[in-house]
């Protein structure tokens, strides 16, 4: 009962963040109608997908308000850009070779390669930032700037939108997603664009309403993630009703790692498939490298500022230090190789997608060693290098 409480708990948490996020990407797809295709998936898609890892890496800090809050965040964010980078390009690529019956697609290697190369910079500069002992408000603050430097550069090399009405082709999406008419049945079913919008025209002022509707439902989901996943990684915890039960006995971090990391994703997956579904190929991954982008420097940098700035620095302890270290080598380490695998041939093909999916599992196996503190070569090597 120990475990399976909060694995309740995150399953239930998983699917409500997934429905609102449903209704926050419909908002935001709205109001960042007029993007071209590649930027909108870099920045809007990228944005809408990546809330919960922004909320959950806040809600780390808020509960736990230590090193250890911080490393759940540093958790979240980087086992998120790892799922992002491994695993929905392979559900993208299953998509497509079972559902669309295709042996393969094409991707814009431009769009790869530019995206690419601001996640490498980020990662390295993301590698380097929080290395030292205090975390203060300007570590938070020089990555929060980061990702507005990204979005400036992205604005700025934008093509005009090739849609001739995008406002109409918005419009129709929208009419078609309407499933109830009962908005009380709706609300229950978390489909809360039918909830905010139903049968009326969607305006700008619905759609920012539902952005903001999505937003705090989906805080209150992030925030129960958070708790539950404290409780899987404490050594026991009492709950009203249930008494004492025992959790996992290991860091959060690695908890973070696996479980927070790919429920907070599901999101980003599901905007991928979806683009995928149209043919919008290049969206599908430049949304995967966009929301990486965001995960690292605005997901974690953003808390990190406001916690700092409050409550003053962090001081790392000399084992989140060494963990965290090991995670943003191994984060560099997997995005070059999903890089290698994407830009590699001319097409994504089956092979790719299932050599992204045993590199994830085998990252897997790694944190549940680490995390049940079985010593691993691996980890000496790392320290000794760095």
């Amino acid at each position: 009962m120990g475990i399976i409480l909060p694995l309740v708990v995150v399953i239930i948490a998983c699917l409500t963040i997934w429905k609102t996020s449903d209704s926050f990407e419909s908002a935001s797809q709205y109001l960042g109608r007029n993007l071209s295709d590649g930027v909108r998936g870099a920045t809007i898609n990228a944005i809408a997908s990546s809330m919960p890892e922004l909320l959950t890496s806040l809600f780390f800090l808020i509960n736990i308000r230590n090193a250890e809050g911080l490393s759940g965040g540093i958790g979240t964010t980087a086992g998120s850009a790892i799922y992002n980078s491994m695993v929905i390009p392979a559900l993208v690529g299953i998509f497509v070779f079972f559902k669309l019956s295709s042996k393969k697609f094409e991707l814009t290697r431009k769009v790869i390669v530019r995206d690419g190369f601001f996640l490498l910079v980020i990662e390295v500069f993301f590698l380097f930032i929080l290395s030292g002992e205090n975390i203060t408000w300007l570590d938070g603050l020089l990555l929060v700037l980061a990702y507005f430097a990204y979005l400036a550069i992205m604005f700025f090399t934008m093509k005009k939108s090739t849609k001739e009405n995008p406002v109409a082709e918005f419009v129709e999406n929208f009419e078609q997603g309407i499933q109830e008419k009962n908005k009380i049945v709706s609300l229950l079913k978390l489909n809360l664009t039918d909830v905010v919008v139903g049968n009326d025209q969607i305006t700008s002022r619905k759609a920012w309403t539902l952005l903001v509707v999505s937003t705090f439902i989906m805080g209150l989901s992030c925030l129960f993630l958070v708790q539950a996943c404290e409780y899987l990684g404490a050594d026991s915890y009492v709950v009203p009703l249930f008494g004492e039960l025992n959790g996992l006995n290991i860091p959060i971090m690695f908890v973070a790692l696996i479980l927070v990391s790919a429920a907070s994703s599901v999101p980003d997956t599901i905007i991928s498939i979806k683009d995928a579904q149209k043919g919008n190929y290049d969206d599908a991954f430049s949304n995967v490298l966009g929301s990486n982008i965001f995960d690292i420097c605005f997901a974690l940098g953003l808390p990190i500022l406001l916690y700092t700035t409050i409550y003053g620095p962090f001081v790392m302890p000399e084992n989140i230090i060494e963990i965290t270290l090991e995670l943003r080598i191994i984060l560099i380490v997997i995005t070059i190789t999903a890089l290698f695998i994407f830009l590699v041939g001319k097409y994504f093909t089956r092979t790719k997608a299932v050599s992204l999916m045993v590199i994830y599992c085998v990252f897997v196996t790694y944190v549940i060693i680490r995390g049940f503190d079985i010593d691993i070569p691996f980890q000496k090597v790392l320290l000794q290098i760095f």
